[in-house]
């Protein structure tokens, strides 16, 4: 039966611009399902594994810039949803969540599939809503169509993120054979639009700021992460050229112009350069940042730090958060452009000489390595990526690799889901990322997250445009990597938690054409075809080991550190 409040919550995603679901089978969520199967502006997937459904919805809202619907029945599949929601909370990515329920009266009593759902996500969603069981009464169903439309508007309002609505579902949950019913497309309900506020510094605050920016000649700009934008990458690169400031990239940012500091990771945690690289100002918008050396670096610095955002609670990762300016990123760089100072000349060389050492001296120093690892792997890799493609990059390690390298990827977008930085749902996202793109989906994955996340293969849906590099070393590489349980002699068993398994029987089960190398001629030789075109969805496993790894990256740390020290960078 589907139920009047399930119909309108149908039509009024649909003329909001909701289109797409992700649905998980169950019985008591089939009213909820079929409103939304039966709508004709609604595309609807299902995908059996809750876990693996709320993170491909995760992916697809990343890239589509608006609420995925996510449906499942209730009890513990709700629960599955947790750790997508969360990521997606600290990512700010919006969801529309709905839970199918056992009316109130029977919560606690025994009944099969009934847990406590009202406020089942806690503080990881934006907001919690419970649908009227009943729509008999005009003023009930009122209230389900505006709970719909306060979801929706929270959902998309900055930050954004997700929302729950838990739906008590009374039975019979299917229609009768001779039950009709359809959905007027040309229904007049108004819907909740949201228009965007025109942020500009007022003649006050603009006067403030820049007699502010005037004090300061070592500054630091530090995007975090987001999607890439091409106003926010000239208004850095004419700031770079103009004021010769110094702009410090993450991978993550998806801002890495060739004059912007990517190899930091390299050189900002040596003690005997640190007060030289000192800044007095860091200026700071986006997301979180992925080196963990810059956020321990910055948090013993001696200087103020200025965030920039137009919304929403603001976080302090360097413990000097001393001003926060409400304006869009690219609204502040175009004031910084006519405020502020020209960069100290000596503090801007401290970093972009041994930033420009680094690249030139990186690629002879890894082919001066004897043993075949991930880092030369992903050397050969990186310039082969398809121009205008999606790169998800898997936690944990396989982000910090290619952040090691610091190549500027300008050409791609770069995912990751660093909200949480969970190994948990990298291959789903990725699967998401597909639904919503005809460019090729890469991602660059480690074992030990490949394998937790095979379910994001289990449905019946194509990934025909989906290329997956698969670093399988074994382990959990980087607690090789961690001075603390790198030393212990339970590394192996419950660290580094050692395995065996290869994809080649994940590709045979699931349909995916495989290759598999260890050296890197093989793997020169093999990339070309990997990236052809075709019907299938391709693995391409890179065989390594944990020890060969870690030992390759002390190396190259050592030589660059020597060449360094050599040239007084």
């Amino acid at each position: 039966m589907i139920l009047p409040q399930l119909s309108h919550l149908a039509s009024i995603c649909a003329k909001s611009g909701i289109t797409q679901a992700i649905l998980s089978p169950g019985s008591r969520c089939a009213p909820i399902a079929l409103a939304l199967i039966r709508h004709p502006l609604i595309h609807c997937r299902t995908i059996p594994d809750e876990r693996s459904a709320a993170f491909i919805a995760l992916g697809m809202a990343q890239q589509l810039n608006k609420p995925v619907i996510l449906v499942c029945t209730s009890g513990s599949a709700a629960l599955n949803y947790g750790p997508a929601l969360a990521e997606a909370f600290y990512q700010q990515i919006p969801l529309l969540v709905l839970t199918a329920d056992r009316p109130a009266e029977w919560i606690d009593q025994w009944d099969g599939q009934t847990i406590r759902q009202d406020n089942l996500y806690g503080r990881h969603v934006k907001g919690s809503f419970t649908f009227p069981d009943e729509a008999g009464i005009p003023d009930k169903l009122w209230h389900a169509k505006r709970l719909v439309k306060e979801a929706l508007s929270l959902a998309r309002c900055f930050p954004m993120g997700p929302v729950h609505i838990n739906i008590p579902v009374r039975e019979p949950f299917y229609p009768k054979a001779d039950e009709q019913y359809g959905f007027d497309v040309t229904d007049l309900e108004p819907v909740l639009e949201i228009q965007p506020g025109n942020q500009i510094l007022g003649t006050d605050a603009d006067g403030k700021l820049r007699n502010q920016l005037k004090a300061f000649h070592r500054m630091l700009l530090i995007p975090g992460q987001q999607r890439p934008s091409p106003k926010i990458s000239a208004a850095l690169a004419e700031i770079i050229r103009n004021q010769q400031a110094v702009v410090v990239t993450d991978t993550i940012s998806n801002l890495a112009q060739e004059e912007s500091v990517t190899h930091h990771d390299f050189f900002v945690d040596d003690p005997t350069r640190q007060e030289e690289m000192a800044p007095d100002l860091i200026i700071s918008f986006g997301k979180s940042i992925l080196s963990k050396a810059l956020k321990q670096f910055l948090r013993k610095s001696q200087t103020a730090h200025w965030h920039v955002q137009p919304e929403g609670t603001v976080p302090d990762p360097f413990k000097k958060l001393s001003q926060i300016i409400r304006l869009q990123p690219e609204t502040f760089l175009q004031f910084f452009l006519g405020a502020a100072n020209p960069t100290d000349a000596d503090f801007a060389q401290q970093w972009t000489q041994k930033n420009q050492a680094v690249r030139d001296k990186l690629p002879r120093y890894l082919g001066e390595l004897e043993a075949f690892g991930e880092l030369q792997a992903l050397q050969q890799i990186l310039p082969k990526l398809p121009p205008f493609g999606k790169v998800h990059l898997a936690n944990s390690l396989a982000v910090r690799n290619v952040n090691f390298l610091g190549r500027p990827l300008s050409n791609v977008e770069i995912i990751s889901n660093r909200g949480t930085s969970g190994i948990d749902g990298s291959n789903s996202t990725a699967v998401g990322c597909t639904f919503t793109t005809k460019e090729t989906v890469t991602l660059i994955t480690g074992d030990m997250a490949f394998f937790y996340d095979r379910n994001a293969f289990w449905h019946q849906y194509q990934l025909a445009n989906l290329r997956v590099l698969l670093f399988n070393n074994q382990g959990g590489g980087i607690f090789r990597m961690i001075d603390g349980p790198a030393a212990l002699p339970e590394l192996e068993e419950y660290f580094e938690t050692h395995q065996k398994l290869s994809g080649a029987h994940l590709a045979e089960e699931m349909g995916f054409d495989y290759w598999s190398v260890e050296d890197l001629s093989s793997l020169q030789n093999c990339l070309d075809t990997f990236y052809q075109k075709s019907l299938k969805p391709k693995i391409l496993e890179i065989k390594s080991s944990s020890e060969t790894n870690t030992r390759n990256l002390k190396l190259l740390k050592e030589k660059i550190r020597m060449h360094l020290d050599k040239n007084n960078l």
